[in-house]
């Protein structure tokens, strides 16, 4: 299985997971709004109970069953209601919390203070103040009219306590889902890289001690054979690949340790980064480099920053397949150096901008495609600046863009 499809399913697996979740959190807030509204007619039909109680005992003579009545009235412990006449004013209360806290609920309403009386007033009248209580009461499915011996009144009632916690209760939930999934996530992502960190360390330096003992063992064959009267022409291509391989020794040693960074100018180290390559690349390839005339100090590491442009070079070449047009320019850009690193090669989706620097991923028949996920390590991590894809079109080309801070 290709690493290309791999991350193509990894994508289209979180796609249908977000697609799911979705799914599942307007499923529970479907039925968390059911459960309430059927707790909210619950209490309607309470109320309305309570209300046809209060009108029988508002018109009751000698044979009603006043004790009865009363127990269902006195059942209320939870729904705040009050009574009230035509002319707004509030003739009981039940389960208010009041502002004034000399004030208890029980206590008959001509003793309340004025504070807790405008309290209530306000609460019953809302936002409709200037309208009757009986035009309220056929708009505001609170009011319930009851006609009592005397004259008409309304009982105006508001959710319970529990009714109101339990109508935020699933966004409370849902939000500390939320929350939790995204510490969750930024875990599991933290230790992923931690490991991956590890990884890359581990195989570095190992590889960097392995390569140590054939190193030493062909300087050593080198050594001989010149002492042996061999042909100049042979040692000195010995001694150049011995020297390659010390580089790229050195280098993976290099990962995992912090580098040292030293001044160096832009357009010198790209282009001395470069002079490895150019002997390499195929004939067929036409290699430009744009460099302005101005230099600009940098700081890097020049072993890690050559293998960069190596592995940027090499991709380019292989995505032409050997063949087309590779243009390096540098500049300055909202303050910061930049490299362009331009092709004319397959090109990359839009999709896979991100997707190319993770580990593994490769659209080569050979190849760990570890490049470009090296390559975002050294210049990220080490150097503390940026590589991205800046443009891409499939059948025409890439350009990658290198960003590093300017050094005064």
């Amino acid at each position: 299985m290709r690493l290309g499809s791999f991350y193509d399913r990894q994508r289209a697996g979180k796609l249908i997971f977000i697609m799911v979740s979705v799914v599942a959190i307007v499923i529970f807030l479907v039925i968390s709004n059911t459960l309430v509204k059927s707790l909210a007619a619950q209490e309607r039909e309470r109320m309305n109970v309570w209300a046809q109680a209060t009108e029988k005992l508002a018109r009751a003579d000698v044979d009603t069953d006043v004790e009865f009545l009363l127990s269902i009235i006195s059942q209320n412990t939870s729904i705040p209601v009050m009574v009230a006449d035509s002319a707004f004013n509030i003739i009981d209360y039940r389960n208010y919390h009041l502002p004034d806290k000399a004030d208890t609920v029980g206590t008959p309403v001509p003793f309340l203070s004025e504070r807790n009386y405008r309290y209530l007033s306000e609460r019953l009248k809302g936002p409709a103040a200037g309208v009757t209580l009986e035009e309220l009461a056929q708009t505001n499915p609170h009011f319930i009219k009851v006609e009592a011996l005397s004259a008409s009144q309304y009982i105006y009632y508001e959710d319970s306590i529990l009714l109101k916690r339990l109508s935020f209760y699933p966004y409370v939930q849902l939000a500390v889902m939320i929350v939790l999934a995204v510490i969750i996530y930024a875990a599991l992502i933290y230790t992923k890289r931690a490991e991956q960190n590890r990884v890359w360390v581990g195989l570095s330096k190992e590889t960097a001690h392995q390569l140590g003992t054939p190193i030493s063992s062909l300087m050593a064959w080198s050594q001989y054979l010149e002492g042996t009267g061999a042909e100049k022409e042979v040692t000195d291509e010995i001694n150049k690949d011995v020297r390659r391989l010390s580089v790229i020794a050195d280098r993976f040693s290099k990962i995992g340790s912090k580098p040292e960074l030293n001044l160096e100018y832009l357009n010198e180290v790209v282009e001395q980064s470069l002079q490895y390559m150019k002997g390499r690349i195929s004939d067929k390839v036409e290699l430009t480099m744009r460099f302005p005339q101005d230099d600009y100090g940098v700081a890097v590491s020049r072993a890690l920053f050559e293998w960069v442009m190596e592995n940027l070079t090499k991709n380019a070449v292989d995505a032409m397949d050997g063949s087309g047009r590779l243009e390096i320019s540098t500049g300055v850009d909202k303050g910061k150096a930049f490299i362009d690193i331009k092709d004319t090669g397959k090109g990359i989706q839009r999709k896979n901008f991100k997707t190319v620097f993770h580990p593994g991923y490769t659209t080569k028949k050979r190849g760990w495609g570890l490049g470009l996920t090296l390559v975002k390590r050294i210049i990220e991590e080490y150097h503390g600046g940026r590589i991205y894809v800046k443009e891409s079109e499939v059948g025409r080309g890439t350009t990658f863009r290198i960003e590093l801070p300017l050094v005064n």
